[in-house]
């Protein structure tokens, strides 16, 4: 898989998400990385993968927020493809990466991410 077509991967579920939720969401910026960095993974349990990562202060968790950097998603092509290996299943789990490290932005745990599915 290219890097492109995942790209657009990333942009058809961003492109998914109701206007609602789109609209609300401040001061982000979603990206690919090919790899999570090595301090991301060195103590994730033997077998576990991170798929994506939100790096920043979820909208729960501001008081005042102007003149921030923007907070970032990193989504993680290199682990994504190796664990779902053909087109639809990437496409799948991309899908499910984005909005897993969107309901992080809005401050949603990781129990209520497994509760909707988005685990």
């Amino acid at each position: 898989m290219t890097e492109e077509e995942f790209r657009l991967f990333v942009i058809e579920a961003i492109d998914s998400l109701p206007d609602g939720l789109a609209h609300e969401m401040q001061n982000v910026e979603i990206v690919v990385e090919d790899e999570p960095p090595l301090e991301f993974v060195a103590d994730l349990p033997r077998g576990h993968s991170l798929l994506g990562h939100y790096h920043g202060v979820p909208l729960t968790g501001r008081g005042l927020y102007d003149r921030a950097l923007p907070d970032k998603i990193s989504i993680y092509r290199g682990p994504i493809t190796r664990m779902a290996r053909k087109r639809e299943a990437i496409r799948r789990q991309v899908h499910k990466t984005v909005l897993h490290e969107i309901g992080h932005h809005f401050g949603i745990d990781e129990d209520r991410l497994h509760e909707l599915g988005w685990g």
